[in-house]
């Protein structure tokens, strides 16, 4: 009996890969993502992979790069959604952030992990500073409104993102019950809202 040859059906290969790799990844984590595997859940040659990816590296790299353009345009979208405030702004900022972490929890630690590479290429390390940039806007906008005290830039977006993380790993991991979830990050949010508001004048 003749068996049936394999039809090469993607009319995109590249993108096809790198979705099956983000449901492999998000399913059993890094260590399962290989181009042989890969192929074989696509229907192709265990050789067409590389005609994209040199090796497994190159896919974790395009992987990242996607995470953070995909990341950096969800966090955007907020923005234009947002209210003009400072705190409608962050808000907006905080609960899409911490969305993104908790529906994409190995897609964001292979991001993070990957960015400081010494191999990253220019495209990723781009990529993933533009979310800083994205923070520094709003945050020197707020300067200029008064809605932000003064002081350098680093000293007040540090502790936001830091905050921020940590909140999201705290709900990845499920330390947090996510009953209550959406209660605790607006409580973040006030929080980091108060470390924030410009200083109070000295009492005469």
């Amino acid at each position: 009996m003749q068996t049936r040859p394999r039809r090469y059906h993607h009319g995109d290969l590249r993108a096809a890969l790198l979705t099956r790799a983000e449901e492999t990844l998000a399913e059993k984590g890094p260590g399962a993502l290989s181009l042989r595997e890969l192929a074989r859940d696509l229907g192709v040659s265990h050789a067409a992979p590389s005609r994209h990816f040199k090796d497994k590296q190159a896919l974790l790299d395009a992987l990242a790069l996607a995470g953070f353009e995909r990341l950096l345009a969800t966090l955007t979208a907020s923005q234009d959604t947002a209210g003009e405030s400072f705190a409608d702004r962050l808000g907006a900022l905080a609960r899409t952030y911490v969305g993104f972490a908790t529906a994409n929890a190995e897609l964001l630690d292979l991001m993070f992990a990957v960015k400081h590479d010494p191999e990253a290429s220019e495209a990723l390390v781009k990529a993933s500073q533009s979310m800083g940039g994205l923070a520094a806007e709003l945050i020197t906008d707020a300067q200029r409104r008064g809605e932000v005290r003064e002081g350098p830039l680093e000293a007040i977006a540090i502790p936001i993102f830091s905050t921020l993380n940590g909140f999201a790993r705290l709900a990845v991991s499920v330390t947090l019950p996510s009953a209550t979830l959406d209660r605790d990050l607006e409580h973040v949010i006030a929080h980091t809202l108060r470390g924030c508001a410009p200083d109070s004048p000295a009492p005469r």
